[in-house]
């Protein structure tokens, strides 16, 4: 309160008085939601760790990270070993995760209109979408088919828990007969190489 009386003895009319305390006001709403946003992000960062079989600091903090940015896909980071959170931590900085990550759930959503477009997966728009998907998968991985397997393990969701699981599984379901045809055409399939 002494801080609001300081600022407040040396103006001289009530309308400068009301855009000071206006100020402080938002000020203090901005304070407000920070915090509000720190107590949310704690009590999921404790649901999370609750879930978690062991005590693991390096992932604590890779879940802070995409709490405080806001980043919904962070329920995948727990499905991540350290070698997956390695190899992001190399090939991600936090600029080019995040681009990453928008690229990534812009064309999920693209692929969840087709899906309830009932789009074929061998048409032309469902295969110029699934190459743009591989592109991506062959970005995070650098090209390294050895990741393939443990990519399918993660990212197989047999009962979504949440918004960002049951989007993903929509997907999967839709990729997966259109890589099929994507593959076929192609004349290759990299997931049966490394099996």
């Amino acid at each position: 309160m002494n801080d609001i009386k300081q600022r407040l003895i040396p103006l001289e009319t009530p309308t400068d008085v009301a855009t000071a305390l206006t100020e402080q006001a938002d000020s203090i709403r901005e304070k407000i939601e920070q915090l509000t946003a720190s107590l949310t992000a704690i009590e999921q960062l404790k649901t999370e760790v609750l879930q978690m079989r062991t005590v693991n600091f390096k992932k604590y903090a890779d879940i802070i990270v995409n709490l405080q940015i806001k980043n919904d896909s962070y329920y995948l980071i727990k499905r991540f070993d350290d070698d997956m959170l390695d190899h992001i931590r190399n090939q991600f900085d936090r600029e080019s995760g995040l681009d990453f990550m928008d690229r990534f759930n812009r064309l999920s959503d693209e692929i969840v209109q087709l899906q309830k477009e009932n789009v074929l997966p061998e048409s032309e728009k469902c295969q110029q979408i699934v190459k743009e998907y591989w592109g991506l998968i062959m970005e995070f991985t650098n090209g390294d088919m050895s990741m393939l397997p443990k990519l399918m393990e993660i990212g197989n969701i047999d009962t979504a828990a949440n918004a960002w699981e049951e989007r993903q599984k929509i997907v999967n379901d839709y990729l997966e007969p259109a890589l099929q045809v994507y593959f076929s055409k192609l004349g290759v399939n990299p997931f049966e190489e490394v099996e």
